[in-house]
This record gives C-alpha cells, sequence and structure tokens, in this order.
C-alpha cells in the first residue's frame, strides 16, 4: 500500500519495566590528590554507545549497546541486549568529590578492550575493560544468558596512576564550558580535549595503558602553532592572553590513521577544526553567515551552540550544528571538503529551522537529523528530518507515549480499592521503580521497600494505603458514602504520587541513535524507550490535521483520488475520536468485554454524541464526507489495511532447524517487551479507529444520502462494511486485552503434570513452556507467546526463507521491528487458522487467561470453534469442572477433521490402528479423562462413541472394554456385567469376565458373582474360577468356595461336591496347619452333603488329579533340568469315589485333626498322611482308641495299636517320675473301663489295665495280638505279668512256649510244661482253656512236643548248669510220667472202642 517508510512518523515505544529497579554494583573510589567540589553545578546527563558489529548477525556484539546517565559524580552504566540476558550488566561509579562534566563519559573499541574515558571537574579516567567479541571468541551464541563486560569492573584498580590524571591548574579548566572530547589515538594513547581556561584548547595525554610512561598537556592556541608541553605550573603572563570568544562550548573530534581533527564549536559563533598531529587551527568558519543574524545575537557569547558529526566510508565526514537564538533555533548541516595542500572547507548542505524552545539534544546521520526538545508546557517533543531529500523543510512527528491519565473514573458500583489496583498494575502504565518511591514517600519512609516483585509490591501498596486510610477515619461509624468518598480520596492520593514519580523518571534526557542498524532511543533516568516506526493506518489517524494536510497524497497510493478520499475519511475518523469523552469510550469497553455487538454500542454513542454535540462536529464530519468520492471504498481499503487475516496457516516453524547464530535473536527480556509493547499500542490505535468507523458508517446508515454514499452505493454493501468492521474491531479488542493480561506464575507440580496430560495428547513436543526459563518480572501472556513460541517461528520465517546469506545480512531496527510485529500479529489474529497462541497458554498452565481469551473470542469468532471448546474442556478439566469439560469435548467433536490443530490431534501414533478421525479423537480425549481420574466421563463420552462407531467392531470392543473397565473400578457390579456382555470381541470378553472375578473376589461382592446369569459364559466363569483356585494360594483367598456357591446356586450339587473335595485335598497337600485340617473336615463334610442331595446312582465323583497336573490356561510349560519341555502324561487313571470313600476320607480328616489337636507338633505330617502313617502318628501320640476306629474304618490290623501301647507300658515301667507324669496326658485320651479299687493306682497300672482291655475287646485270630504283645515284652528283657502269661495260658499256651524258647527262657519254659501237662492230666486244666483234661472217655488231647523235645535238648546242651541239670531231670521225669499214663488212657480208650 505505502510507497515506503522512508518519511513516516515514529512511534515510542517504552513499555514501562514490572521487574524491581536493577540492583547495581557500587564502585566507589576517590582519586589521589583532589579535593572536593560542590556537586550541584551540572544537570543530570546520559549518552550511550553502540559497537561498532553490533548490526552483524555473526558478531558477539550484535544487538548489544552501553547506556550511561550521570547525576553529579554519580556515573550509572548499563549494557543493553535485545538478544540475551546479560549479567552483571548494570554499574554505579562514583567518583568522589568529582562532578562528571555532561558528556564527559567516552566510549571507545580497540581489539581486546572497550575502553571507558571519563572526564571530571578534577581529573579524567581511563578504565579498561575486556570486549565481548574477545571473551567470546569463536563461540556462536546460543545460551540465553551471557555476562555482561562490567561482569568484572569491581577487579579494577581505579587509583592505579597510569589509569588516571587530574587536571592541571594551568591551564585550567574553563568554568564557562562544559565541552569535552576523548578518543584513543591509533598508538593506544588516551587523549582528552578540554576548553581552556585562558581560551582555546587543551589536551592531555595518557601512555598507552601497556607501555610505562607518564602523562602530558598540550595547549591548542590560533595565536601560536609553537608545541609547548606545559608539565608543571606556569604563570598565566608567561602564556600569554586569549579572550574568552573563542572558548569552546561544543567539542566534537573525527579520528584519522595517524591523527585527530578536532573540531571546536565557540562562543563567539566560529566553527574551528584543529589538526592535532600538527597542533595547527586548519579551518575557521564563522556559522552566523549561514543564518539570519541580528546585530544582538553577534554580539551575544554563544552558549546554547551543539555540534554532531557524522561519518560515513561513501559520503566522508557531515557536521551538524544547532545554532541557538532566543525563541528560535537552526540547524546546519555541512559537509567536510578537502582541497589541495590540506586546506579544508565546509560545504553548506541544509538549514532547517524550528520554534522549538529547549534543545535537549540531537543526533546526526548522513542523511537525518533526530532532534529532542522540551516545550513551553514541559512536555517532551522528538521530530526527526531527512535533510538530503525533504525540501521543504517539514519535520516529521514522533509519537511519544503519554503519561498515564491523571483522571481515574471510579462508578459507585465499583470498589476504589480495586479499581485503583487495576489502574495502577495495568502492565505498561506505570514502572516498579516509579510506584516503589511513591510508595516510599506516601509511607513516610517508615518502611524501606526495596526490590519487590509487582505481586509483592501490589501488596504492599494496598497495605500502605489501607493503614493510611484507617488512620484517618477517626468516627467510629461512618456512612457507606462517606466511606467510599475517603477510600478514594487516599486512593487518589497515592496514584497522583505515582503519576510525580513516573513523570519524572519518564523524562529523556538524551537520544541514541545506533548509526550501524538505524536504530533510535531515548535515554531516560531510569529506563530506555525505544522509537519505531508507525504503520501508515496509524500514522494517518494519529498525525495532527495540519500535517494531514501537508501530506504528500501520492506518498500513499498510486491512486491521488483514493489517496485524497483515504485522507479525508481518517480526518472524520480524527473528529470522532477527539468528541468522544472517556465515558463514552467506556461504552464500547463495555460492550466487547460483556459480548454485546459493537454495533448497537456504536449506535448508541452516535447518539450521544449528536445529543450533545455543542460544537457542531456532526456537521464538520458532514461536509468532510461531502469532500470523499466514494466512502464506501475507501473504508473497504481502510479495513483492508487494518486486517491481518490470512487464508492459510502460517507455516509452522522447525526451531530446531534454525541456524545457530539465530536461536537467541530478539530473545531478551528488553525486545520481548518492546515487540509485545509495540503489539499492543498497535491495537489500542487501531481499536479506536475500529470504534470510530463503526460510528462513523452508523451516521452514514443514519443519513442514507445518495449524494454523500457516492452515487447511489447499495444499502447493502454498506451493511456487508459494518459486518467487517466489528470483528476487525473484537479482534484488536482482544490482543489489546492479551497484550495486558499478566500471566500467572505457575509451580512446578502444575508443569509435570501438564506434561503428563500433553504426552497423553501427544502434544508435549509443540508449545510448553519451559519450567527452567525465569523471567525477572511477571509477564503478559502475549510477552510469553512470543517468548516462548512467536519468536522462533518470526525469525526463521525472516531469516531461513530469504535467499541472501546471513552473513552478509545486516540489521535494520526499524525495517525489522516493522516486519516482526507484521509477522506476529497473524499469529494472534483470532480469525486465523493457526493455533500456537492458545496452545502456548495451554502449554504454559495458564488456564484462567485461556478461559477468558475463549469467552471474549467465542460469540464471534468462528474459526477453530472445535479447538477451542477442546481448549476449554481442558480448562475445566484442570480446575476440577469434569462435566463441563466433557460438554466442551463433545461440542469440539463436529470440528474433527476441519481445523489444523485437531487434526494434529488424531494423528495415530506408530503402529496404531486408524480407525475414523472423529474415534480417534475420542479415543485421545478418553485416554486424557482416564489419566485425570473421571471414571463417569470416560463411561459417558465413551457410551457416545459407540453410537458412532457402528460398523467398526474393533472400536466398538475397545470403548465396551473401557466402560467395563470404568464401571468396574466405581462398584456398578451390574453396569460392568453388561458391558462384558455386549462386548464383540471373544477375547476381549474372556479378559473382562477374569477381571470381574478377580476384583469382586477381591472386593468380597461373591453374591454379585454368583448370581449374575453368565448367558454363554457359563463354562467360561467356571473355567476361570477354578484355574484362580488352583493357581492361588488356598488361606488368603477363597475361590474354591467361590466355585461351591456358583454351583450350589445352580443346583449343580455334583460339581459343587467335586469342588470340595479337591478343596479339601489341596488343603491336606499344601496347607498343613491345624485351621487348613479343620477346613478339610469342613469341605469333605460339604462334599458329603452334596452328594447326600443326589439321587443314590448319581452319588459319584471323579477322584481330582494330584496338584502338579492341573493344566492352568497360560501357565508356563513345566521343564526337565536340561530345558527341554516336561512331556505331560496324555492319559491318566480315572478313578471313581462313592459316598462311603467320601465318609471313609471325612473319618480320616476328623481322625488327622484330633490326632493335630492333641500334638500341634504333627500338623507338618498329619496333613497328607495316608491311614497306615496316621494310625503310627496316632500310637505314637498315645492316641490308642482313635487308632483302633481308623484301623476299623479302613479294615487294617491293630498290630501296631498293640505293639505300641505295649512299647509305652515298657516305658513306664522303666522310666521314672517324669515318664509317670507325662503319661496320664495319653492316658486321659484313651477310655478306661471304671474300676473300683481300693488301692491308688499308677500310670503304669493304668497302662497294663489299658492293654490287658484291649486284649480282652479285640480277639484276633491265632492270638495273633498277645503275640506280638508278649514277642514285644520279652524282646525289650521285661517279664510277662501273669494276668498276662494267664491270659496267653488259657488262649495258646503252646506258643507261649515257643515264644519262651526263642527268648531262652528256659526255667520259665520248664514251669510252663509242666503247669500244662498237670493241667493236661486234669490238675488246673481250666487255666489252660482245656475243656475235657486226659481219660479214656474224653476228646483226645495233646502237647506241643516239637517244642518240648527243642527244650530238652536245649537243657542238655547247658548241662554244666547244674540248675539246668535239676530242670531237665524234672522236665524228663514228667514226661516219663506222663507217657505212662497217656499210654493207660490210650489202652483204655482203644478197649472202650473195640
Amino acid at each position: 500500500m505505502a510507497a515506503g517508510l522512508a518519511e513516516r512518523s515514529y512511534i515510542e515505544l517504552g513499555p514501562a519495566p514490572r521487574a524491581p529497579p536493577r540492583r547495581l554494583r557500587e564502585v566507589s573510589f576517590s582519586p589521589p590528590g583532589t579535593a572536593p567540589a560542590p556537586a550541584g553545578r551540572y544537570g543530570d546527563s546520559a549518552g550511550g554507545f553502540c559497537y561498532r558489529e553490533c548490526a552483524q548477525l555473526g558478531a558477539a556484539t550484535r544487538n548489544r549497546c552501553v547506556r550511561w546517565t550521570t547525576s553529579g559524580d554519580t556515573l550509572e552504566l548499563v549494557e543493553e541486549s535485545l538478544d540475551t540476558e546479560l549479567l552483571n550488566n548494570a554499574v554505579r561509579l562514583r567518583i568522589q568529590g568529582c562532578p562528571l562534566l555532561p558528556g564527559g563519559v567516552h566510549l571507545c573499541e580497540v581489539q581486546n578492550h572497550l575502553v571507558l574515558l571519563l572526564v571530571t571537574v578534577q581529573s579524567v579516567h581511563r578504565v579498561l575493560l575486556p570486549h565481548p567479541a574477545y571473551a567470546y571468541r569463536g563461540d556462536l551464541i546460543t545460551e540465553s544468558q551471557m555476562q555482561s563486560v562490567f561482569t568484572d569492573i569491581g577487579k579494577i584498580n581505579f587509583r592505579d596512576p597510569s589509569s588516571y590524571y587530574l587536571i592541571p591548574s594551568v591551564p585550567g579548566l574553563a568554568s564557562n564550558s562544559v565541552a569535552s572530547a576523548a578518543w584513543l589515538s591509533s598508538e593506544g594513547e588516551a587523549l582528552f580535549a578540554l576548553p581552556s581556561a585562558a581560551g582555546g584548547i587543551f589536551v592531555i595525554k595518557l601512555p598507552p595503558h601497556d607501555v610505562p610512561g607518564v602523562a602530558s598537556v598540550v595547549e591548542l592556541k590560533q595565536s601560536s602553532v609553537v608545541q609547548r608541553f606545559l608539565t608543571g605550573w606556569m604563570p598565566t603572563a608567561i602564556r600569554g592572553d586569549g579572550g574568552p570568544s573563542d572558548v569552546p562550548i561544543s567539542l566534537a573530534v573525527h579520528c584519522l590513521d595517524h591523527d585527530a581533527f578536532l573540531f571546536a564549536l565557540c562562543q563567539d559563533h566560529k566553527l574551528r577544526m584543529w589538526s592535532y598531529k600538527d597542533q595547527m587551527c586548519l579551518m575557521v568558519a564563522d556559522l552566523l553567515e549561514f543564518m539570519p543574524v541580528s546585530r544582538d545575537l553577534r554580539l551575544a557569547a554563544g552558549t546554547g551552540h551543539r555540534l554532531r558529526l557524522a561519518f560515513s566510508q561513501s559520503l566522508g565526514l557531515y557536521l551538524g550544528v544547532y545554532m541557538h537564538a532566543p525563541k528560535r533555533g537552526q540547524f546546519c548541516v555541512f559537509q567536510l571538503v578537502s582541497t589541495e595542500s590540506n586546506r579544508y572547507s565546509l560545504d553548506h548542505v541544509s538549514s532547517l529551522f524550528s520554534s522549538q524552545e529547549t534543545l535537549i539534544d540531537f543526533a546526526l546521520t548522513s542523511a537525518e537529523i533526530w532532534a529532542l526538545w522540551h516545550n513551553e508546557e514541559n512536555q517532551t517533543i522528538v521530530k526527526y528530518i531527512n535533510f538530503e531529500q525533504n525540501v521543504a523543510g517539514q519535520w516529521n512527528q514522533v509519537f511519544m507515549q503519554p503519561l498515564p491519565e491523571e483522571e481515574v473514573t471510579v462508578r459507585h458500583d465499583q470498589d476504589p480499592r480495586e479499581t485503583y489496583l487495576e489502574y495502577l498494575f495495568m502492565p505498561g502504565r506505570f514502572t516498579n521503580a516509579a510506584i516503589q518511591k511513591a510508595l516510599q514517600i506516601f509511607s513516610q519512609g517508615t518502611e524501606r521497600h526495596m526490590d519487590l516483585t509487582w505481586d509483592e509490591l501490589k501488596k504492599e501498596v494496598t497495605l500502605a494505603v489501607e493503614n493510611e486510610f484507617q488512620g484517618s477515619v477517626t468516627e467510629y461509624e461512618c456512612s457507606p458514602e462517606e466511606f467510599w468518598q475517603l477510600q478514594v480520596e487516599f486512593w487518589s492520593k497515592f496514584c497522583a504520587c505515582c503519576l510525580q514519580y513516573q513523570e519524572a523518571l519518564s523524562r529523556p534526557l538524551a537520544l541514541l541513535l545506533n548509526p550501524y542498524t538505524n536504530m533510535v532511543c531515548l535515554l531516560k533516568k531510569g529506563s530506555v524507550s525505544f522509537l519505531v516506526p508507525c504503520s501508515l493506518v496509524d500514522h494517518l489517524y494519529l498525525l495532527s490535521n495540519e500535517h494531514l494536510l501537508t501530506e504528500d497524497d501520492a506518498a500513499i497510493f498510486d491512486d491521488l483520488e483514493m489517496s485524497r478520499d483515504v485522507v479525508c475519511l481518517v480526518q472524520c475518523l480524527r473528529l470522532i475520536g477527539e468528541s468522544i469523552s472517556m465515558e463514552i469510550a467506556f461504552i464500547m469497553e463495555m460492550a466487547c468485554s460483556r459480548l454485546q455487538p459493537p454495533e448497537k454500542a456504536a449506535e448508541q454513542i452516535l447518539e450521544d454524541l449528536i445529543a450533545n454535540d455543542t460544537e457542531n462536529v456532526m456537521e464538520d464530519i458532514h461536509s468532510k464526507l461531502q469532500e470523499i468520492r466514494n466512502p464506501i471504498h475507501a473504508i473497504g481499503v481502510l479495513i483492508r489495511e487494518m486486517d491481518y487475516e490470512t487464508d492459510t496457516d502460517m507455516e509452522r516453524a522447525h526451531p530446531l532447524n534454525m541456524r545457530m547464530n539465530l536461536t537467541q535473536l530478539y530473545g531478551s527480556s528488553t525486545a520481548v517487551s518492546v515487540v509485545c509493547w509495540g503489539v499492543c499500542k498497535i491495537a489500542t490505535i487501531r481499536f479506536q479507529i475500529c470504534r470510530d468507523l463503526l460510528i462513523l458508517q452508523q451516521l452514514l446508515l443514519r443519513l442514507g444520502d445518495p449524494m454523500v454514499l457516492g452515487g447511489g452505493q447499495l444499502f447493502q454493501s454498506q451493511q456487508d462494511l459494518l459486518h467487517r468492521t466489528s470483528p476487525l474491531l473484537l479482534s484488536y479488542y482482544l490482543i489489546r486485552w492479551a497484550s495486558q493480561c499478566l500471566a500467572s506464575d505457575i509451580p512446578i507440580d502444575t508443569l509435570e503434570s501438564n506434561l503428563q496430560h500433553l504426552s497423553v495428547l501427544e502434544l508435549a513436543d509443540t508449545t510448553v513452556l519451559t519450567p527452567h526459563k525465569l523471567v525477572s518480572s511477571p509477564q503478559t501472556i502475549v510477552e510469553l507467546f512470543f517468548r516462548e513460541v512467536a519468536r522462533k517461528h518470526i525469525v526463521s520465517r525472516l531469516f531461513l526463507q530469504s535467499s541472501t546469506s546471513l552473513v552478509e545480512t545486516s540489521l535494520n531496527w526499524p525495517h525489522l521491528i516493522t516486519a516482526i510485529v507484521a509477522d506476529f500479529l497473524p499469529l494472534l489474529w483470532p480469525s486465523n487458522p493457526g493455533f500456537l497462541f492458545p496452545e502456548c497458554l495451554i502449554g504454559s498452565c495458564q488456564y484462567t487467561q485461556l478461559q477468558e481469551y475463549i469467552r471474549l473470542l467465542q460469540p464471534w469468532c468462528h474459526v477453530n470453534m472445535g479447538s477451542c471448546c477442546f481448549m476449554m474442556g481442558r480448562c475445566y478439566l484442570v480446575m476440577g469442572e469434569g462435566h463441563k469439560a466433557l460438554d466442551c469435548f463433545c461440542q469440539a467433536a463436529s470440528e474433527v477433521g476441519k481445523e489444523e490443530f485437531l487434526d494434529r490431534l488424531i494423528q495415530p501414533e506408530e503402529g496404531e490402528m486408524v480407525s475414523t478421525p472423529r474415534l480417534q479423537y475420542y479415543s485421545k480425549v478418553l485416554r486424557l479423562l482416564d489419566m485425570v481420574g473421571l471414571p463417569e466421563l470416560v463411561i459417558q463420552l465413551a457410551s457416545l462413541a459407540i453410537m458412532e462407531s457402528a460398523d467398526d467392531w474393533r472400536t466398538q470392543a475397545t470403548l465396551r472394554t473401557c466402560i467395563f473397565k470404568h464401571h468396574l473400578d466405581l462398584g456398578h457390579n451390574s453396569d460392568a456385567y453388561v458391558a462384558l456382555t455386549q462386548n464383540p470381541d471373544p477375547s476381549r470378553q474372556l479378559d473382562c469376565l477374569r477381571q470381574l472375578v478377580v476384583v469382586l473376589c477381591e472386593r468380597s461382592q461373591l453374591q454379585d458373582l454368583v448370581e449374575f446369569p453368565y448367558v454363554n459364559l457359563h463354562n467360561e466363569v467356571v473355567g476361570i474360577i477354578e484355574s484362580h483356585a488352583r493357581a492361588v494360594d488356598l488361606m488368603t483367598h477363597n475361590y474354591y468356595e467361590l466355585l461351591y456357591a456358583f454351583h450350589i446356586y445352580r443346583h449343580n450339587y455334583r460339581k459343587a461336591g467335586t469342588v470340595m473335595f479337591e478343596y479339601g485335598m489341596r488343603l491336606g497337600r499344601e496347607v498343613r496347619t491345624l485351621r487348613g485340617l479343620q477346613k478339610q473336615g469342613n469341605c469333605f463334610l460339604a462334599a458329603i452333603n452334596c452328594l447326600r442331595l443326589i439321587r443314590p446312582e448319581y452319588a459319584w465323583i471323579v477322584q481330582p488329579a494330584s496338584g502338579a497336573v492341573y493344566e492352568r490356561p497360560g501357565a508356563s510349560p513345566k521343564r526337565s533340568h536340561d530345558g527341554e519341555c516336561a512331556t505331560v502324561p496324555t492319559t491318566r487313571q480315572i478313578e471313581i469315589l462313592e459316598l462311603e470313600d467320601l465318609e471313609r476320607e471325612c473319618v480320616l480328616a476328623r481322625i488327622r485333626l484330633t490326632l493335630v489337636q492333641h500334638d500341634l507338633s504333627t500338623a507338618a505330617v498329619a496333613g497328607n498322611s495316608t491311614p497306615e502313617e496316621t494310625v503310627a502318628l496316632l500310637v505314637r501320640a498315645g492316641l490308642f482308641d482313635t487308632a483302633i476306629t481308623l484301623c476299623q474304618t479302613f479294615k487294617l490290623p491293630l498290630t501296631p495299636v498293640f505293639e505300641g501301647l505295649t512299647f509305652k507300658c515298657i516305658k513306664l515301667q522303666l522310666g521314672g517320675e517324669a515318664a509317670q507324669a507325662e503319661a496320664w496326658d495319653w492316658l486321659a485320651a484313651n477310655q478306661l473301663s471304671a474300676l473300683v479299687t481300693t488301692k491308688e493306682s499308677s500310670a503304669t497300672d493304668e497302662a497294663w489295665r489299658l492293654l490287658s482291655s484291649y486284649l480282652e475287646r479285640y480277639p484276633s485270630q491265632n492270638s495273633l495280638y498277645h503275640r506280638c504283645v508278649i514277642n514285644k515284652l520279652l524282646a525289650h528283657g521285661i517279664p510277662l505279668p501273669n494276668w498276662l502269661i494267664n491270659s496267653y495260658k488259657k488262649v495258646d499256651a503252646a506258643e507261649l512256649l515257643r515264644l519262651y524258647l526263642n527268648y531262652d527262657l528256659l526255667e520259665e519254659a520248664v514251669d510252663l510244661v509242666l503247669e500244662y501237662v498237670d493241667a493236661v492230666l486234669g490238675k488246673g486244666h481250666q487255666y489252660f482253656g482245656i475243656e475235657f483234661p486226659l481219660s479214656a472217655t474224653a476228646p483226645m488231647v495233646w502237647l506241643p512236643y516239637t517244642a518240648i523235645d527243642q527244650l530238652l535238648q536245649a537243657l542238655r546242651e547247658s548241662s554244666a548248669n547244674h540248675n539246668n541239670v535239676l530242670l531237665y531231670q524234672k522236665l524228663h521225669d514228667k514226661m516219663e510220667d506222663y507217657q505212662q499214663k497217656v499210654s493207660v488212657a490210650t489202652r483204655d480208650r482203644l478197649y472202650r472202642c473195640n
């Protein structure tokens, strides 16, 4: 649109710093030999220095400069960078008792050093600092922080004689001039030029810092070319005289290879040029020749003149002179021209006039003059002019940043404190330093407020004002109106204080013009502000009418008529804008804030303007409108100029691919705040333009005059323009709001949880705030966005897409700042398809700000509606409003596939199954809700997604599984079961079923588990429970009991019995404890009960397999010792168990339990012991009754019982009292027959009695039990008790004899045989169980002859023993006797028979 930026106005961007004032490091010293001088003689001054390579992209000093302010004997130096944060970059240097001359600070660059040259009233100083390029040699500047040149200034010895020199009293410093110049010679000497008290100039020379030497002084005088070194005191008379007229009031130096030209603008209005090397005045020029002169001016000493130099390689040296005259001033620009034989002259280039009163400073380039004035109202004015091109002498405006409004409107429905705090702490309005100073004064210095952050400052201000206010309320009660009035009074008092300090701190002291990047800055007491070119629309709107009339129309548009129309249109807007009061402007603000249509607000404002039009503004506007040939077209052009809407998303940059030397470009806090303040300024101005344009359009609609509308323009096109202006106004309102909305400080844990959310959504790599980036002051959300995201996009667009080499690229500040802002606005523009700004806010956890952003956006912006809904959902989710979040997520679903952000959101992962975009979206949101832990919402959303996935059974299965899982987590068992039955995927269904079983078991919700119908899933459930029952610990889980209940509930008694029998068997095998055996008994009883409920022919079960061969689903294969899979036996013998078998097992279990209850130590072996083993254990424990019962149940011989009891009797007989006491325990466990006895019996007696009773009670074939008892006794050498002998004699005397023989008891055997023979013969036959003794009539009798023969043989063989011989004789005789009687009886019998 515009021809170029050449003659465009500029605007000041001075973002009020919200960070606490910089803490400056203090360095103070007093040069030896100086006497304290009064400090108040000179005013504050400021200046700056730009590095030679600051415009080169690859340089270490890129975008760096040093600025300073002087006040008395104090110099404050600050190094600024637009790219990186400089550490230790501020220092306060105090040269005690030596006030600095205004302009007495000079910086020079040499190869490895930055040299600071200082001129005070009494001394000159040289300070060597390391050059940044030397410190960062060869390194690419990629860090966000770097050390400043001032880092090590504290280590410098300022009192080193080589670094300073006292100004000699002869020639002495001129009292009526503050001029000075300083430079470094090519040999490294430091040179200081000062006005001499005697007129003329003297130069102090310090030798190079690394060369020993002494300082010297040389005086340049016009009357002499003889060099005179003044190395000591010399009377004035000797030096000759010089009139005061040639005292320099402004000095400047231009360095050559081996010389320096010194230019002195003197009080006699002459410009003198000296060659330092030749000590010669090379040229004198009378400047009054170039200006209209009165006699008074020629006679008056010129005190306000200024001199500046500008050098260009191509154009040579330019001199800019400001000639001061009362009420006016004139700038003259000259070019230095050299002729042959070293003669020089001035070539007059331009004379420019200015009417402003007080020039503060001016700067010169080879094409422009920039000037800074104070007018009569003490307001700052800055203007610039291009003296090469501007023939008319028309200065270009710089729109200064106005001070905050003095009036704060507080409505009666508002709280004064809130209103004033909002006013004071609105970003960009007041600096932290101004508020801190006001706080200091307001709280009357009671507390020292230093280095307060923005939030702390807010609290302190509130406290201070409230305390003052509370202290002044003396009445115990006061009405609300009085209270409100008092609050307003105190707050406005504090605001006035802030305004006062803000004004003092924002007063410019000097201009800093960077000749390399063309950047112009205003240096102020506490800060710096930047001048940037104004865009054409803003330029036209802000320009005062007289300037607008002279605006060269052709410079705006190629079409001259169009240009005139636009200028007239802007004049109409200016008229409207100027007539709008703050109250009326507030109507539009409130309409935008309350989401009301701006058109209606514009209509209301128009009515107010017409109603209160006392100055006939409407008439002026009407007449202006008549001048516009085509208003509709002009309005369209203006709208187009302000609209940043783009058709496509701005190309997403890849910051990682950025060239290394671009990574930090414009990345410092200073640059960020300037760019974002520029955006805020534009948004503010454009909002006003759009507001005024809406009002004008309403006026046009109201007029409806075909003449005005330019030849019958259609009403429709006007309506269209109205509806185009309205979103434009709202867009700028939103950008302005965002530029003034502070970002919240986010705790690290919130950032981490946000990262988790983003990683679930797979957005973590896009726009996430890195928590380690610390910013010293609270930043606005626009600053946050520019710093974190937008800057990289913009820089890569500006530099990486251009074809030129970056090394050759030179940074041009006016072009770059304009391009950056122009590229930044589309990224913020609400109706553009790019969604980076909200993404950055969500990535940085700015939830409240994002909610407000979307609230302001939603009613009118129809781009990215789904993405906004999604973001709103994310915010609600974090705020804990899950149901609202779900509504937002559901609304966003309809836009999936239409918006870039949502498309990125649903990109499938590698290997992920691709379904429809909307289902992928639902999947992502479900994952997010699941991670946040909102199962109810997951269920709702999944149910919604199921309706959409009717044809996709895989997705259906996933969603049903999800619903099942969350119902189960919530304890909605029935709903979980329903979800499980509806799952179309059998494998997932089985997984869910398995989970249902396990979870309900863990929760002990077994009734639900048993009672679910399990249609078509019965076998699967049984299989799952069985596999769990067989896989887990029996005592901690009750899967068998669950399975039993499951079968009982379905009347499947045989299965129930089988389950309980298996349970019992495993308990015996695996749980060998008392509790396990108790459970086992109950299991067998339950199994018996089950079989008794079945008809007898079906009352059987299959014997369950032993533990190791259960085939559990999913179990790992068993391997042999060499690692091969062991072969599982394919067939197993099936064993059928009937009711009687179960009853026997039940008896065995009960007996085991009895055993363990009696003796716990047997638990480890009893649990799984066979009946035989159990009998042995019972016998060992002395439970003989129980052992006999067990033997009878399982039809086992009682031999072990009798042997065991016999052994116990033997032990008792041989044991002591301890054994006796112990025996009563087990004796008590057996039922002894009652016995009436007069004497007290011992445990041994009772044991023998028990044995005796058992032998009587349990007869055996062939008297087996007697034999085993006697065998045991004899084996242990225990004499047989009489009752046992008598008992056995009755049963089997022959066997007793054989036993005696076996154990070599010959005497007992002989006695037995003798008794036996007597019994056979009839004497005591009843004791041997012989019914009929020997007689001819009785049945036949017999004797164990073999045994008796063996006895006789044994006695015969042991004849050495006399007793045996007797026994042998006795037995032999008895047998002879018996033989005879048998012979007689036999004969008698034979006789009888015959």
